[in-house]
């Protein structure tokens, strides 16, 4: 509410989005978030306010996102950046005639009938596809000095090339307040704002400190409010989590004398290794710095034998590959932490033991039964790190099943956001039967089709995941008949601060069932 009112700063947009997201989730009509933008803008051409098209992407929220307009077709993509930017966007406190500006520079479009005209479509085009290309790639590199010096050549060019087409244009309030020599000591570059004219102005300050010190002077030496935007990276993820607990019933009598995640199996790489093995070099591969191993106390033996050193009888034997693979499990050791789950309760509080491990920061969470396989250079655990990274939301992998399968995994249903790879989760199932999944589970793909989607067997869980699974065992109300389950903590979640499903380019293979096991004996190293 204290966006500048016609300072060009689209707050119509953002009360648009907000009231097609509302509908949306109040009467789950399953739009994506493009489908929200497009319902938004659509509401606001029947209001005088003429907003551009391009505005409507605020229902991305505080994330930076490279979206085209041509004609009719729109395309949005979330991008990361490399370190924080600290902007400060001031109400010029003058006067902005947004239509005529409109109206002025496309009398340019779609032909030119002179130089004026050709200039303000080469600005408008070619040269600020070059400008947003440049942009991206300097957010990406985190060189807010480099932005800044771009955001002052793109101002300069809109001036030489634009300006003449609109007298709105000149804006002297814009251009005094850029030029004002005492601003230039806080920031990198400064510009106009949307369709320029005496409306706002953006900064990129140099610090967080230099932002605050900027806003003070533009208010009180200049007169003109101001807000404060920061972008900064989303944080990454350094930890990982892996329950190990219990016998493994359904691999008995194979754990009477290893666990199953020691169980054999032939890699990629042409060694014969332990399933748990695969699991960590995937997870160290992809930047991973430690792993909390969720085991029984009395357990703790047979990983520490794992993770001892060789006697050296033993490593004499050994080929060059295999030496190299076993200083590798030794230095694993030491980005090891074991966390004891002594009351075998249900996966959800094997996660649960985990959160002083986590540290209020997103983890990975891998199944002590499951491998995985990708189909491009990045692991799924990247993979999944980078979707976190993206998005910035508790995440499930996924993958999608036939239906008489539904009942052994946990099922999802939602809307895709991405060209059914990323998904906005509204409803997650423990093990439902195959009419339920049938009738409620059903995920609608972009030709029309339903398909069936279940857990991966990777996560990324959040510090409001933990909230959940601490708030349930609290009570000690288990959500899954006599267990703490996960997937009741991910469904409240999905309806409150929201879940995405991701699909990873790649398989899981599981080694918890016998006949699992055998496949997965078979297909892995393939």
């Amino acid at each position: 509410q204290d966006l500048p009112i016609k300072g060009g700063l689209s707050s119509s947009a953002a009360i648009c989005v907000l009231v097609a997201r509302a509908f949306n989730q109040l009467y789950h009509l399953n739009m994506s978030i493009k489908g929200e933008m497009q319902a938004a803008y659509m509401g606001e051409q029947r209001t005088p306010s003429r907003c551009g098209r391009m505005d409507q992407t605020c229902a991305y929220g505080v994330r930076p996102v490279l979206m085209e307009f041509d004609g009719t077709e729109v395309s949005s993509k979330v991008f990361q950046i490399g370190s924080s930017f600290h902007w400060v966007i001031a109400n010029l406190m003058s006067s902005k005639d947004t239509v005529r500006i409109l109206a002025d520079l496309n009398k340019a479009f779609p032909f030119a009938k002179n130089d004026v005209e050709r200039r303000v479509q080469e600005a408008l085009g070619s040269d600020n596809r070059e400008i947003i290309n440049e942009a991206v790639c300097l957010l990406e590199a985190g060189d807010a000095a480099g932005l800044g010096a771009l955001m002052d050549r793109a101002q300069d060019n809109f001036d030489r090339k634009v300006m003449p087409a609109c007298d709105e244009l000149k804006a002297p309030a814009l251009h005094k307040v850029l030029s004002d020599k005492t601003i230039r000591q806080w920031i990198y570059g400064a510009k106009g704002v949307g369709s320029q004219g005496d409306g706002s102005a953006q900064f990129l300050a140099k610090s967080e400190a230099d932002a605050v010190v900027l806003q003070a002077y533009l208010k009180e030496k200049l007169n003109m409010p101001s807000v404060r935007l920061t972008i900064t990276p989303r944080q990454t993820v350094r930890k990982a989590i892996i329950p190990l607990a219990g016998f493994g019933r359904r691999v008995f009598p194979a754990t009477k004398c290893v666990k199953k995640c020691f169980l054999p199996i032939l890699d990629t790489d042409g060694l014969l290794k332990p399933a748990l093995l695969i699991m960590l070099e995937q997870l160290f591969e992809a930047g991973i710095e430690d792993v909390a191993l969720i085991i029984g106390e009395d357990e703790q033996q047979e990983f520490e034998s794992f993770f001892a050193p060789l006697e050296e009888e033993h490593r004499a034997g050994l080929s060059s590959d295999k030496l190299t693979c076993e200083d590798r499990i030794c230095e694993m050791r030491k980005h090891i932490t074991y966390v004891f789950q002594n009351e075998r309760k249900g996966f959800g509080h094997a996660v649960w033991s985990a959160r002083e491990f986590a540290e209020d920061e997103p983890v990975l969470l891998l199944l002590g039964d499951f491998l995985y396989h990708s189909s491009q250079s990045d692991n799924c655990c990247r993979q999944m790190i980078d979707a976190y990274k993206k998005y910035g939301r508790a995440l499930v992998g996924i993958k999608e099943i036939h239906l008489e399968c539904a009942s052994h995994y946990g099922m999802l249903h939602g809307v895709w956001d991405e060209d059914e790879k990323l998904m906005r989760v509204e409803r997650m199932v423990e093990k439902p039967t195959d009419d339920y999944t049938e009738e409620y589970l059903g995920v609608v793909g972009t030709r029309g089709e339903r398909k069936y989607y279940a857990t991966f067997g990777q996560y990324v869980i959040t510090p409001d995941v933990f909230k959940e699974l601490d708030a349930e065992i609290s009570s000690d109300k288990p959500s899954e008949n006599s267990e703490f389950g996960l997937t009741a903590a991910l469904d409240r979640i999905a309806g409150d601060s929201g879940l995405y499903g991701f699909v990873p380019d790649g398989q899981s293979y599981d080694i918890g069932l016998p006949d699992s096991y055998r496949e997965t004996v078979i297909s892995f190293c393939r």
